[in-house]
């Protein structure tokens, strides 16, 4: 399989999607080229080169729909624990995310994420019935296979991506909607991707920042970079297929099917 961009995004759940913001960092790679920062395009009335979530995730709709081949990690979560599928009576992933956006629009103009994770509804009178949670000691099959990953559910502490998984869901669903076809949603759209499609993966930067100097980079550019590096080298080295192929029973799979996976995670 071959792929003409490598990009490698740092996610960031704060504040709100419009908010322009250094922790949200892109990086992207061609084959045999080293990676380099990926800036937001100028725009009228706006001098800050920082990404928001909005403008992150419509640069890759455009680009995920072009000739171009991408492969693109992100390192949020994609989906939750098994239990709460049984917990709530989701029987997919595609239902999970059309239930989550129900409980958590923080694709909506001006919703904070932190609002709503601390109960308060951003547009109060419109809050749907029931509730939907989980806790910090939950954990999916993919983070119990590593040595530091922490749930989807927990928020805060070094190495938690619970608040940027509550950010990035509903623009997963967006691309999801908006791509079709082109794109793959990895393992949830099957554990080989088909030659000439577009992919996006949960990435875990912390498995592997270290084998890069981080130079002048920040924390947050070198998580970025490390996964757009990871993933060129891996790929011109004839090994993706190999992370593709998780050694999973039967029944880790079906689990899988539901929680995602975390790729180089074997």
């Amino acid at each position: 399989m071959t792929w003409d961009l490598f990009i490698g995004i740092d996610y960031s759940g704060a504040e709100t999607p419009e908010s322009r913001l250094k922790t949200l960092q892109m990086f992207a790679a061609q084959p045999g080229k080293e990676p380099e920062a990926v800036c937001p395009p100028p725009s009228p009335g706006h001098a800050c080169r920082n990404w928001s979530r909005l403008t992150m995730t419509h640069w890759l709709r455009d680009h995920l729909t072009s000739q171009q081949r991408l492969f693109v990690g992100i390192d949020h979560g994609f989906s939750f624990p098994e239990a709460y599928f049984h917990r709530y009576h989701l029987k997919n992933w595609h239902e999970f995310l059309d239930d989550f956006v129900r409980y958590r629009p923080t694709r909506e103009s001006g919703c904070p994420v932190d609002a709503l994770l601390d109960g308060v509804w951003w547009n109060p009178g419109q809050e749907p019935s029931g509730e939907r949670t989980g806790t910090a000691e939950e954990l999916r099959l993919c983070e119990k296979w590593t040595s530091s990953a922490t749930s989807v559910f927990r928020m805060h502490g070094p190495g938690c991506v619970g608040k940027s998984t509550h950010a990035g869901l509903p623009w997963v669903r967006f691309l999801r909607e908006e791509c079709g076809e082109r794109l793959h949603f990895w393992p949830f759209d099957g554990w080989v991707p088909e030659e000439g499609k577009n992919v996006i993966a949960e990435m875990y930067p912390s498995i592997f920042r270290r084998r890069y100097p981080k130079k002048t980079r920040t924390g947050d550019q070198q998580d970025a970079y490390a996964i757009a590096r990871w993933l060129q080298e891996t790929a011109s080295r004839g090994s993706l297929d190999h992370y593709f192929q998780v050694p999973l029973s039967l029944s880790e799979k079906r689990t899988a099917a539901l929680e995602g996976w975390i790729l180089g995670v074997t």
